[in-house]
């Protein structure tokens, strides 16, 4: 009785002894490659939103991390802010690049899980364009937008994750008044 209890014990624990060991070996070796990857991407689209910039410095200021956005001879061009906001199918995580006039230089969706078709056009260029040269307090209009007015229009069938995108740029155009006391002006 004894051996047919001790005898599976000791095979399925020898098992899970192997199976976590080359687990463990698995993460040591790819854990530094993915570190760097998930830098080089994140550098990537830090250019993709703030083009003036030729490099970026991390930077904290009341709380609030960016990457500010440097030229050629050192001059500030802008900021990068990375924000968070509830979207349909989850949170969505959003970069947000913004010049030092406090206008929308670019956005990219780092992380979004809505549904294929609908919320996930937010990815594509026609929607996210729609926010470059916008200020603070960007409006979500369901049929049609005025660009002069700060709106964008909503994605068919998907506002709610218009709404979030919106409300997650508004999140870093709120953090870049903050971090530099001035808000973004027509």
């Amino acid at each position: 009785m004894k051996k047919s209890i001790l005898v599976p014990t000791i095979a399925l624990f020898v098992i899970c002894l192997v199976a976590t060991t080359l687990l463990a070996f698995a993460n040591s070796v790819t854990a530094p490659i993915i570190e760097e990857l998930a830098i080089k991407t994140e550098i990537e689209t830090r250019k993709t939103v703030l083009t003036a910039a030729e490099e970026f410095k991390d930077e904290t200021a009341d709380g609030i991390s960016y990457a500010l956005g440097v030229d050629k001879d050192g001059n500030s061009v802008g900021m990068v802010f990375t924000t968070t906001a509830k979207s349909y199918g989850g949170e969505i995580l959003v970069m947000t690049g913004v010049s030092m006039d406090g206008k929308i230089t670019g956005v990219e969706l780092l992380s979004i899980n809505d549904t294929a078709g609908l919320g996930m056009n937010a990815t594509k260029p026609a929607f996210k364009d729609q926010f470059i040269g916008l200020i603070n307090g960007v409006k979500v209009m369901k049929n049609s937008s005025n660009h002069d007015n700060n709106e964008i229009t909503a994605l068919t069938g998907a506002t709610i994750t218009s709404q979030a995108v919106a409300d997650a740029v508004n999140a870093a155009l709120a953090n870049f008044e903050a971090v530099t006391g001035k808000a973004g002006a027509n």
